[in-house]
Protein backbone atom coordinates (compact mmCIF):
# COMPACT_ATOMS: atom_id res chain seq x y z
CA UNK A 1 0.00 0.00 0.00
CA UNK A 2 1.45 3.49 -0.94
CA UNK A 3 1.93 6.04 1.41
CA UNK A 4 -1.03 7.81 -0.21
CA UNK A 5 -3.39 5.45 0.55
CA UNK A 6 -2.01 5.24 4.13
CA UNK A 7 -2.37 9.10 4.33
CA UNK A 8 -6.23 8.55 2.47
CA UNK A 9 -7.28 5.93 5.12
CA UNK A 10 -5.30 8.13 8.08
CA UNK A 11 -7.46 11.13 6.60
CA UNK A 12 -11.21 9.43 6.25
CA UNK A 13 -11.42 7.73 9.93
CA UNK A 14 -10.94 11.13 10.87
CA UNK A 15 -14.04 12.67 8.91
CA UNK A 16 -15.44 9.38 9.52
CA UNK A 17 -15.54 8.58 5.54
CA UNK A 18 -14.85 6.20 2.97
CA UNK A 19 -11.21 6.58 1.78
CA UNK A 20 -11.66 6.28 -1.48
CA UNK A 21 -14.11 9.86 -1.25
CA UNK A 22 -10.24 11.54 -0.77
CA UNK A 23 -7.93 12.58 -3.74
CA UNK A 24 -4.60 14.60 -2.96
CA UNK A 25 -2.92 16.99 -4.41
CA UNK A 26 0.40 18.90 -4.45
CA UNK A 27 -1.64 21.63 -3.79
CA UNK A 28 -5.87 22.54 -2.07
CA UNK A 29 -6.57 24.31 -5.44
CA UNK A 30 -5.76 21.34 -7.58
CA UNK A 31 -8.37 19.80 -6.36
CA UNK A 32 -10.97 22.80 -6.85
CA UNK A 33 -9.85 22.41 -10.26
CA UNK A 34 -10.03 18.98 -10.73
CA UNK A 35 -13.86 18.77 -9.60
CA UNK A 36 -14.71 21.43 -11.71
CA UNK A 37 -13.46 19.56 -14.62
CA UNK A 38 -15.26 16.26 -13.15
CA UNK A 39 -19.08 18.53 -13.01
CA UNK A 40 -17.97 19.51 -17.05
CA UNK A 41 -17.38 23.04 -16.02
CA UNK A 42 -15.99 24.64 -18.92
CA UNK A 43 -16.63 27.81 -21.64
CA UNK A 44 -20.44 29.18 -21.74
CA UNK A 45 -20.63 27.99 -17.80
CA UNK A 46 -20.71 30.17 -14.49
CA UNK A 47 -18.89 29.86 -11.13
CA UNK A 48 -19.83 31.99 -8.20
CA UNK A 49 -17.91 32.60 -5.07
CA UNK A 50 -17.48 35.04 -2.60
CA UNK A 51 -15.92 38.35 -3.65
CA UNK A 52 -13.33 38.13 -0.19
CA UNK A 53 -11.19 34.92 -1.16
CA UNK A 54 -7.35 33.97 -2.17
CA UNK A 55 -6.81 34.76 -6.36
CA UNK A 56 -6.02 31.01 -6.70
CA UNK A 57 -9.96 30.29 -6.54
CA UNK A 58 -11.02 31.98 -9.23
CA UNK A 59 -7.80 30.86 -11.19
CA UNK A 60 -9.17 27.47 -10.80
CA UNK A 61 -12.51 28.78 -12.45
CA UNK A 62 -10.67 30.33 -14.99
CA UNK A 63 -8.46 27.68 -16.30
CA UNK A 64 -11.19 25.29 -17.27
CA UNK A 65 -12.27 28.09 -19.49
CA UNK A 66 -15.50 29.21 -17.67
CA UNK A 67 -16.65 32.59 -15.76
CA UNK A 68 -16.09 33.39 -12.09
CA UNK A 69 -19.57 35.73 -10.82
CA UNK A 70 -18.77 37.02 -7.52
CA UNK A 71 -21.21 37.60 -4.72
CA UNK A 72 -20.35 39.60 -1.69
CA UNK A 73 -20.11 39.08 1.91
CA UNK A 74 -21.96 39.12 4.94
CA UNK A 75 -19.61 41.10 7.11
CA UNK A 76 -20.38 40.24 10.29
CA UNK A 77 -19.82 36.42 8.97
CA UNK A 78 -17.36 36.99 6.10
CA UNK A 79 -19.11 34.61 4.08
CA UNK A 80 -21.60 34.97 1.62
CA UNK A 81 -25.67 35.19 2.57
CA UNK A 82 -28.64 33.45 0.56
CA UNK A 83 -29.57 36.37 -0.57
CA UNK A 84 -26.52 37.69 -2.00
CA UNK A 85 -26.02 34.18 -4.00
CA UNK A 86 -29.65 34.52 -5.18
CA UNK A 87 -28.92 37.62 -7.11
CA UNK A 88 -26.17 36.08 -8.96
CA UNK A 89 -27.53 33.07 -10.07
CA UNK A 90 -28.19 32.67 -14.04
CA UNK A 91 -29.40 30.51 -16.28
CA UNK A 92 -25.20 29.73 -17.17
CA UNK A 93 -25.04 28.78 -13.57
CA UNK A 94 -23.04 25.82 -13.33
CA UNK A 95 -21.75 25.75 -9.45
CA UNK A 96 -21.90 27.29 -6.38
CA UNK A 97 -18.33 28.19 -4.42
CA UNK A 98 -19.47 27.51 -0.33
CA UNK A 99 -16.40 29.48 1.76
CA UNK A 100 -15.45 27.89 4.84
CA UNK A 101 -13.96 31.74 6.34
CA UNK A 102 -10.74 31.49 8.87
CA UNK A 103 -12.91 28.12 10.21
CA UNK A 104 -16.70 29.60 9.92
CA UNK A 105 -18.97 27.95 7.98
CA UNK A 106 -22.07 29.22 7.29
CA UNK A 107 -25.66 28.69 5.48
CA UNK A 108 -24.07 25.65 4.30
CA UNK A 109 -27.43 23.88 4.60
CA UNK A 110 -29.50 26.42 3.24
CA UNK A 111 -27.23 27.26 0.19
CA UNK A 112 -27.08 24.14 -0.61
CA UNK A 113 -30.71 23.16 -0.46
CA UNK A 114 -30.47 26.56 -3.13
CA UNK A 115 -28.23 25.12 -5.44
CA UNK A 116 -30.86 21.94 -5.43
CA UNK A 117 -33.36 23.89 -6.27
CA UNK A 118 -31.65 25.25 -9.46
CA UNK A 119 -30.12 22.32 -10.23
CA UNK A 120 -26.64 23.86 -9.20
CA UNK A 121 -23.44 21.63 -8.13
CA UNK A 122 -21.83 22.83 -4.49
CA UNK A 123 -18.34 22.39 -3.65
CA UNK A 124 -16.97 24.25 -0.17
CA UNK A 125 -13.92 25.86 0.47
CA UNK A 126 -12.64 24.16 3.79
CA UNK A 127 -8.88 25.42 2.73
CA UNK A 128 -9.10 27.00 6.44
CA UNK A 129 -11.77 24.82 7.85
CA UNK A 130 -10.55 21.06 8.55
CA UNK A 131 -11.71 19.44 11.49
CA UNK A 132 -13.93 21.48 12.41
CA UNK A 133 -17.84 21.64 12.41
CA UNK A 134 -20.96 22.80 11.30
CA UNK A 135 -23.82 21.83 13.26
CA UNK A 136 -22.45 18.83 14.31
CA UNK A 137 -20.85 17.64 11.41
CA UNK A 138 -17.60 17.53 9.77
CA UNK A 139 -16.91 20.63 7.54
CA UNK A 140 -16.96 19.65 3.76
CA UNK A 141 -19.36 16.91 3.96
CA UNK A 142 -22.72 18.46 3.40
CA UNK A 143 -21.96 19.14 -0.39
CA UNK A 144 -21.36 17.44 -3.77
CA UNK A 145 -17.50 18.35 -2.84
CA UNK A 146 -15.17 20.09 -0.39
CA UNK A 147 -11.43 21.08 -1.31
CA UNK A 148 -9.09 21.27 1.64
CA UNK A 149 -5.41 23.00 2.43
CA UNK A 150 -2.50 21.85 4.47
CA UNK A 151 -0.60 24.56 3.68
CA UNK A 152 1.47 26.45 6.13
CA UNK A 153 -0.37 28.11 9.23
CA UNK A 154 -3.80 25.69 7.87
CA UNK A 155 -5.59 23.73 10.69
CA UNK A 156 -2.79 21.50 9.87
CA UNK A 157 0.40 20.80 7.95
CA UNK A 158 2.17 19.09 4.86
CA UNK A 159 4.45 22.11 3.39
CA UNK A 160 1.99 22.62 0.89
CA UNK A 161 -0.15 20.20 0.09
CA UNK A 162 -4.39 19.68 0.00
CA UNK A 163 -7.28 17.19 -0.46
CA UNK A 164 -10.80 16.72 -2.14
CA UNK A 165 -13.66 14.76 -0.44
CA UNK A 166 -16.06 14.12 -2.92
CA UNK A 167 -19.82 13.27 -1.33
CA UNK A 168 -21.63 12.82 -5.00
CA UNK A 169 -21.35 9.11 -6.04
CA UNK A 170 -21.60 10.38 -9.58
CA UNK A 171 -18.52 12.48 -9.35
CA UNK A 172 -16.06 9.32 -8.94
CA UNK A 173 -15.47 8.20 -12.43
CA UNK A 174 -14.97 11.44 -14.21
CA UNK A 175 -13.16 12.58 -11.27
CA UNK A 176 -10.84 9.34 -11.68
CA UNK A 177 -10.03 9.89 -15.34
CA UNK A 178 -8.92 13.33 -14.42
CA UNK A 179 -6.65 12.43 -11.36
CA UNK A 180 -5.49 9.65 -14.12
CA UNK A 181 -3.42 12.86 -15.48
CA UNK A 182 -1.72 14.47 -12.53
CA UNK A 183 1.37 14.96 -13.12
CA UNK A 184 4.32 13.44 -10.06
CA UNK A 185 6.64 16.15 -8.28
CA UNK A 186 10.09 16.40 -9.79
CA UNK A 187 12.60 15.81 -7.56
CA UNK A 188 13.26 19.58 -7.14
CA UNK A 189 9.60 20.17 -6.16
CA UNK A 190 10.57 17.17 -3.40
CA UNK A 191 13.69 18.48 -2.19
CA UNK A 192 12.88 21.93 -1.72
CA UNK A 193 9.63 21.19 -0.08
CA UNK A 194 12.05 18.63 2.35
CA UNK A 195 14.23 21.43 3.32
CA UNK A 196 11.61 23.82 3.84
CA UNK A 197 9.45 21.62 6.03
CA UNK A 198 12.76 20.50 7.70
CA UNK A 199 13.85 24.65 9.11
CA UNK A 200 10.38 25.25 9.59
CA UNK A 201 10.33 22.66 12.05
CA UNK A 202 14.12 23.19 13.33
CA UNK A 203 14.96 27.01 12.53
CA UNK A 204 11.93 29.04 12.93
CA UNK A 205 11.85 29.94 16.35
CA UNK A 206 10.73 33.25 17.97
CA UNK A 207 13.83 35.08 17.56
CA UNK A 208 14.14 34.00 14.08
CA UNK A 209 10.64 34.54 12.64
CA UNK A 210 10.53 37.84 11.10
CA UNK A 211 14.13 37.02 9.58
CA UNK A 212 12.97 33.88 8.33
CA UNK A 213 9.51 34.92 6.94
CA UNK A 214 10.99 38.09 5.25
CA UNK A 215 13.65 35.50 3.43
CA UNK A 216 10.85 32.84 2.75
CA UNK A 217 8.49 35.63 0.85
CA UNK A 218 11.42 37.07 -0.95
CA UNK A 219 13.04 33.78 -2.22
CA UNK A 220 9.14 32.44 -3.22
CA UNK A 221 8.11 35.73 -5.02
CA UNK A 222 11.58 35.39 -7.11
CA UNK A 223 9.96 31.98 -7.82
CA UNK A 224 13.25 30.13 -6.15
CA UNK A 225 11.68 28.37 -3.30
CA UNK A 226 8.00 26.72 -3.03
CA UNK A 227 5.60 29.36 -2.21
CA UNK A 228 1.85 29.10 -1.57
CA UNK A 229 1.28 30.58 -4.81
CA UNK A 230 3.30 31.04 -8.16
CA UNK A 231 4.19 34.42 -9.58
CA UNK A 232 2.45 33.37 -12.39
CA UNK A 233 -0.84 32.74 -9.96
CA UNK A 234 -0.98 36.39 -9.11
CA UNK A 235 -0.16 38.26 -12.08
CA UNK A 236 -2.56 36.41 -14.37
CA UNK A 237 -5.36 33.98 -15.65
CA UNK A 238 -3.46 31.27 -17.64
CA UNK A 239 -2.30 27.46 -16.12
CA UNK A 240 1.25 27.98 -14.65
CA UNK A 241 3.17 24.81 -16.28
CA UNK A 242 3.18 21.88 -13.62
CA UNK A 243 0.12 23.32 -12.04
CA UNK A 244 -1.68 19.62 -12.01
CA UNK A 245 0.53 17.89 -10.00
CA UNK A 246 -0.30 15.06 -7.55
CA UNK A 247 0.77 14.83 -4.46
CA UNK A 248 4.41 13.88 -2.95
CA UNK A 249 5.23 11.18 -0.62
CA UNK A 250 7.12 13.12 1.84
CA UNK A 251 3.58 15.60 2.09
CA UNK A 252 1.62 12.54 3.25
CA UNK A 253 4.20 11.26 5.85
CA UNK A 254 4.51 14.76 7.83
CA UNK A 255 0.43 14.44 7.05
CA UNK A 256 0.19 11.55 8.73
CA UNK A 257 2.73 12.76 11.80
CA UNK A 258 0.15 16.08 11.94
CA UNK A 259 -3.27 14.99 11.65
CA UNK A 260 -2.71 12.93 15.04
CA UNK A 261 -2.20 16.73 17.16
CA UNK A 262 -5.19 18.23 15.05
CA UNK A 263 -7.60 17.48 17.73
CA UNK A 264 -5.58 19.16 20.32
CA UNK A 265 -4.47 22.08 19.00
CA UNK A 266 -8.18 22.65 17.70
CA UNK A 267 -9.17 22.93 21.51
CA UNK A 268 -6.63 25.14 22.08
CA UNK A 269 -7.20 27.43 19.20
CA UNK A 270 -11.49 27.75 20.07
CA UNK A 271 -10.22 28.31 24.02
CA UNK A 272 -8.03 31.13 23.24
CA UNK A 273 -10.76 32.32 21.04
CA UNK A 274 -12.92 32.46 23.01
CA UNK A 275 -10.80 34.29 25.31
CA UNK A 276 -9.86 37.21 22.64
CA UNK A 277 -13.34 37.46 22.12
CA UNK A 278 -14.35 37.97 25.71
CA UNK A 279 -11.48 40.79 26.13
CA UNK A 280 -13.46 42.60 22.64
CA UNK A 281 -16.86 42.11 23.55
CA UNK A 282 -15.64 43.88 27.66
CA UNK A 283 -14.26 46.87 25.20
CA UNK A 284 -16.67 46.98 22.76
CA UNK A 285 -15.35 46.60 19.74
CA UNK A 286 -16.07 44.09 16.37
CA UNK A 287 -16.10 40.75 17.04
CA UNK A 288 -17.56 37.41 15.97
CA UNK A 289 -21.22 37.40 16.60
CA UNK A 290 -22.27 35.30 19.24
CA UNK A 291 -24.48 33.17 16.73
CA UNK A 292 -21.14 31.92 15.23
CA UNK A 293 -18.97 30.44 18.20
CA UNK A 294 -20.34 27.15 18.78
CA UNK A 295 -19.80 26.60 14.78
CA UNK A 296 -16.67 28.27 14.37
CA UNK A 297 -13.42 26.58 14.62
CA UNK A 298 -10.73 29.51 14.73
CA UNK A 299 -8.02 28.80 11.97
CA UNK A 300 -7.72 33.01 13.45
CA UNK A 301 -9.78 35.25 14.79
CA UNK A 302 -10.50 38.28 12.49
CA UNK A 303 -9.78 41.33 13.99
CA UNK A 304 -10.89 44.86 12.74
CA UNK A 305 -8.29 47.81 12.64
CA UNK A 306 -8.06 51.40 11.76
CA UNK A 307 -4.97 51.41 9.74
CA UNK A 308 -4.02 48.07 8.86
CA UNK A 309 -0.56 48.50 7.91
CA UNK A 310 0.40 50.71 10.65
CA UNK A 311 -0.83 48.09 13.72
CA UNK A 312 1.21 45.37 11.60
CA UNK A 313 4.06 47.68 12.20
CA UNK A 314 3.43 48.13 15.59
CA UNK A 315 2.74 44.50 16.11
CA UNK A 316 6.15 43.40 14.25
CA UNK A 317 8.12 45.75 16.72
CA UNK A 318 6.13 43.94 19.48
CA UNK A 319 7.65 40.36 17.54
CA UNK A 320 3.96 39.09 17.55
CA UNK A 321 3.12 37.59 14.28
CA UNK A 322 -0.45 38.53 13.50
CA UNK A 323 -1.27 37.78 9.95
CA UNK A 324 -1.94 39.49 7.13
CA UNK A 325 -4.59 37.82 4.80
CA UNK A 326 -7.13 39.10 2.75
CA UNK A 327 -5.55 42.38 1.53
CA UNK A 328 -7.24 42.88 -0.94
CA UNK A 329 -10.86 41.08 -1.85
CA UNK A 330 -8.91 38.23 -4.13
CA UNK A 331 -5.54 37.77 -1.57
CA UNK A 332 -2.99 38.79 -2.17
CA UNK A 333 -3.45 40.86 -5.26
CA UNK A 334 -3.16 44.94 -4.39
CA UNK A 335 -3.57 45.91 -8.27
CA UNK A 336 -6.81 45.53 -10.71
CA UNK A 337 -8.90 42.89 -10.28
CA UNK A 338 -10.31 43.20 -13.91
CA UNK A 339 -8.41 40.47 -15.04
CA UNK A 340 -10.12 38.08 -12.59
CA UNK A 341 -13.53 39.94 -13.45
CA UNK A 342 -14.10 41.63 -10.56
CA UNK A 343 -15.12 45.39 -10.00
CA UNK A 344 -14.42 46.35 -6.38
CA UNK A 345 -17.51 49.01 -6.45
CA UNK A 346 -19.73 46.00 -6.76
CA UNK A 347 -18.82 44.53 -3.75
CA UNK A 348 -18.33 46.84 -0.51
CA UNK A 349 -18.34 44.70 2.01
CA UNK A 350 -15.53 42.47 0.72
CA UNK A 351 -13.63 46.05 0.22
CA UNK A 352 -14.06 47.38 3.34
CA UNK A 353 -13.37 44.30 5.10
CA UNK A 354 -10.41 43.42 2.96
CA UNK A 355 -9.31 47.29 4.14
CA UNK A 356 -9.48 46.65 7.75
CA UNK A 357 -9.14 43.10 8.80
CA UNK A 358 -5.82 41.18 10.27
CA UNK A 359 -5.56 37.83 11.73
CA UNK A 360 -4.87 37.21 15.30
CA UNK A 361 -2.76 33.67 15.88
CA UNK A 362 -4.74 31.25 18.64
CA UNK A 363 -2.02 28.80 19.35
CA UNK A 364 0.55 29.08 23.17
CA UNK A 365 0.04 31.64 25.32
CA UNK A 366 -2.04 34.48 24.38
CA UNK A 367 -0.68 36.66 27.41
CA UNK A 368 1.52 38.66 25.61
CA UNK A 369 -1.44 39.19 22.34
CA UNK A 370 -3.89 40.46 25.36
CA UNK A 371 -1.22 43.30 26.39
CA UNK A 372 -0.60 43.98 22.87
CA UNK A 373 -4.23 45.02 22.10
CA UNK A 374 -4.89 46.62 25.85
CA UNK A 375 -2.08 49.45 24.56
CA UNK A 376 -3.48 49.59 20.81
CA UNK A 377 -7.08 49.32 21.16
CA UNK A 378 -7.80 52.64 20.14
CA UNK A 379 -6.86 51.51 16.94
CA UNK A 380 -9.31 48.76 16.76
CA UNK A 381 -12.58 48.85 15.62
Amino acid sequence: MSAQDHYRIDLARFLDIHYDQISLYWKGRVGLFAVLKAMGVGPGDEVILPAFTCVVVPNAILYTGATPVYADINPSSLCCDVQSIEKAITPKTKVLLIQNMLGLSYKVHELVALAKAHGIYTIEDCTHGFGGKYQGQFNGLISDAAFFSSQWNKPFSTGIGGMLVVNNPALKEPLQKINATLLPPGFKDRTVLSALIWARTYLLKGYTYWTLLRCYRWLSKKGWVIGSSSTEELSGTTMPEGYFKNMSQVQCRIGKIALKSLTDAMIIRKTNALKVHEWLVKHDKTCVPESHIEDHAFLKYPLLVQDRGAFLEKAEKARLPLGDWFVSPLHPVKSSLIPWGLNIDEYPHACYISEHIVNLPLEGDLSRLINFLELYQNEIL
